[in-house]
């Protein structure tokens, strides 16, 4: 799948779960900091949406906000395992179709499970999530977007 249908399937994934949504293209950027200030929103609502595996072929998305990253011992325990992964990037591209740094839940070719820290789950916050391709954003109000992917919220990450 390359970049501009990757983009395309994931905005055919906000429309299609009736989403108000707003792209935001940009170059590439190096820090948290350029991102959240190329997309409009403050750091902590730049939406990193990370792939970790349970199993083979088990896997599952944790969105974790901007500055934060997964407790990887919390994540443990709310699964009741013993052992969590991140894929190699291959894998994740295979998981989900998208690349990473460009991953979304949102028209993931497999929808897996979606666990946001509580942290993501003010119902009107605006919140910038991965559209499918290198320097785009997806804006969504993150109550809607969980309530769309059917996340489980809880309190899985720690200050990065």
């Amino acid at each position: 799948m390359f970049a501009p249908m990757a983009e395309e399937t994931a905005i055919a994934a906000v429309e299609a779960a009736g989403l108000d949504y707003e792209v935001k293209r940009h170059g590439r950027v190096g820090s948290l900091e350029e991102a959240a200030a190329a997309r409009g929103v403050p750091p902590g609502d730049l939406i990193k949406t990370l792939v970790v595996r349970r199993a083979d072929d088990d896997f599952l998305f944790v969105l974790v906000p901007g500055g934060r990253e997964i407790s990887w011992p919390k994540l443990r325990k709310l699964l009741g395992v013993s052992r969590l992964s991140m894929p190699d990037a291959e894998t994740a591209r295979a998981a989900t179709g998208y690349e990473r740094g460009t991953i979304t839940p949102f028209g993931s070719s497999t929808a897996w499970p979606v666990i946001a820290d509580t942290r993501v789950a003010e119902p009107e916050r605006p919140i910038s999530l991965g559209g499918g391709a290198h320097g785009v954003g997806l804006t969504v109000a993150a109550g809607e977007a969980l309530t769309a992917l059917g996340a489980q919220v809880a309190d899985v990450t720690t200050e990065g």
